[in-house]
């Protein structure tokens, strides 16, 4: 028997706003962050504006993963509203282990519906569009057999999320700084661009000198990566830069107008504590 009415969770980094959530019925469980004054749930009571105010003033916060208890609560209102099916998209193994621990919680509540969790190898844009267009999927009538099997796997391969970071002080000091290159440049106003390598750990791409120029550079790696798919998604992103992402979003939809659906949002807290403010993002989701 294949679940008919199918749940969505994802955790905070998905960057999806509380009316989006709602519209999709979509569940999300928060990773927390350790500041000096005590514990905050990302998304609940802590967000990225906070995040960045802690930053000027010298502080660095911890993150850390989603409560099991917290996992466990979200799986079983799951099954008390009535879904029989639940598909989680969690973010990258590369930055966390929430997908791990949402993994286990799984195998630990295995007996009260079937849950398949995914691994988005990305955050954010990336991890955002995959579990909306589950979301689309879900309602257009799509089964259990062919989003778990198919769909799920072929939108996290297809989803090609860069984002522009003003510094790259953060990701050193919380030791997130994976594959991405070092380097001086705040005095010449080099911009790093990094995207996700495939193992979901940060990459460098490109840089820019200046901030004018980020644009520009964002919007043709996703044009390249978007390369000549007759169906795609667009998403964009900000942190703390909301009138530059306006034009971004022009510009990315200018120069490809052809897409199924756009989505922007803001990074939430947990990212936040990694990349700082003044953070770009475009998305392309290939679709076929």
């Amino acid at each position: 028997m294949h679940p008919q009415k199918i749940a969505l969770l994802t955790d905070s980094c998905a960057d999806l706003t509380p009316e989006v959530l709602e519209e999709n019925h979509i569940f999300t469980v928060p990773l927390r962050i350790l500041c000096s004054d005590g514990e905050y749930a990302d998304g609940v009571d802590i967000r990225a504006a906070d995040i960045y105010r802690r930053l000027r003033a010298g502080e660095l916060p911890q993150t850390s993963l989603p409560a099991g208890r917290e996992i466990e609560r979200v799986l079983r209102q799951i099954h008390g509203e009535g879904y029989d099916g639940v598909i989680a998209v969690m973010l990258s193994s590369g930055l966390s282990g929430t997908y791990n621990l949402v993994r286990l919680a799984a195998e630990e509540c295995g007996d009260l519906l079937p849950i398949r969790v995914f691994d988005s190898l990305s955050g954010s844009l990336g991890q955002g569009m995959t579990v909306l267009q589950l979301a689309e999927d879900i309602r257009g009538g799509m089964g259990w057999e062919e989003l778990t099997e198919l769909r799920a796997p072929a939108l996290i391969a297809g989803a090609f999320p860069f984002f522009s970071v003003d510094t790259l002080e953060y990701l050193q000091k919380g030791g997130r700084i994976g594959k991405v290159t070092a380097m001086a440049g705040t005095m010449l106003q080099i911009k790093p661009l990094i995207t996700f390598a495939a193992d979901g750990q940060l990459q460098s791409i490109a840089k820019v000198r200046g901030r004018n120029l980020v644009i520009r550079k964002l919007i043709e790696l996703v044009t390249q990566s978007h390369n000549g798919a007759a169906r795609y998604n667009l998403a964009v992103a900000n942190g703390g830069a909301p009138a530059e992402m306006e034009v971004l979003q022009g510009k990315l939809t200018t120069a490809l107008p052809n897409y199924d659906h756009i989505w922007s949002g803001e990074l939430d807290g947990t990212l936040s504590v990694y990349i700082g403010d003044g953070v770009l993002g475009a998305a392309v989701q290939r679709l076929e």
